[in-house]
């Protein structure tokens, strides 16, 4: 009890590090990127996939309206988890970013430049009084001079490049699931089969097309494509990810297609 105000002193100023070295409001973001739903990223040979959880809280929620993954540019996508709201402030100024410099210089920005540029702003978050960091943490990815690239954003505005990775809800199980399943050698397929399979992971009773979000950037051809909830349906069922509601629907579906041909 007696070293509790000075706890709550070193707690309360995002500026004054404890005696320890901590920040105890950027181990706060931290906690905050936890409690978001899972995002994916997975790097291939043939490009970039990133995957998302993106389940409403309620069926009378409309499944657009939820937003994960993001187009900062032609040749980057972004996933998040954490804060929404704070996700859309740090993609808005990676997307301003990523103009200006194809304004200025006539070509497309690096993905580490860019990604560095946006852990540099959330940098500023934690040494500036009267502001706190972001509660949010980004995934990164895109084509970079014909080589695919994926990196991840900390609240303390430390970047970090990975060949695959998972922010948000259950991280550690997730990133267990793609070091077991990751070969430097997957084609982008093999990508999304790994990405949903991890998202997977974090639900046991499975995936529904409209709760997952889904978008590729592929090296032959540096464009941001995001799936439809048709064609995340046709990946979920051939990965055997559905729950088993949309399972026995798909069947019932394919049994009426069946009979028409007939």
């Amino acid at each position: 009890m007696q070293g509790q105000p000075q706890q709550q002193a070193y707690d309360r100023g995002i500026t004054i590090f404890s005696p320890d070295g901590r920040l105890y409001q950027v181990e706060y973001a931290r906690e905050a990127v936890k409690r978001g739903t899972a995002s994916i990223g997975v790097r291939t040979d043939e490009g970039v996939v990133l995957a998302a959880d993106k389940r409403s809280r309620s069926p009378m929620m409309e499944p657009a309206s939820v937003e994960k993954l993001h187009k900062a540019d032609d040749h980057v996508g972004i996933a998040s988890a954490g804060h929404v709201a704070d996700a859309r402030q740090l993609i808005d100024f990676a997307r301003r970013q990523a103009q200006v410099n194809r304004l200025r210089y006539g070509e497309p920005m690096g993905i580490e430049t860019l990604t560095k540029t946006v852990t540099d702003h959330i940098q500023q978050y934690t040494q500036v009084g009267g502001a706190r960091p972001f509660g949010v943490a980004l995934i990164v990815g895109g084509i970079e001079n014909g080589e695919p690239r994926l990196f991840e954003t900390d609240p303390s505005g430390t970047p970090y490049e990975w060949k695959a990775l998972s922010i948000g809800a259950n991280r550690t199980d997730v990133r267990d699931y793609l070091e077991e399943g990751y070969e430097d050698d997957l084609t982008l397929e093999d990508g999304i089969e790994l990405a949903l399979g991890a998202l997977g992971k974090s639900n046991d009773e499975g995936l529904e097309p409209d709760g997952v979000g889904l978008a590729t950037i592929e090296a032959a051809d540096p464009q941001y494509v995001e799936y439809d909830a048709e064609s995340v349906e046709s990946y979920l069922a051939e990965f055997d990810l559905l729950t088993a509601e949309e399972a026995e629907e798909a069947d019932e579906e394919d049994v009426a297609d069946g009979e028409e041909s007939e």
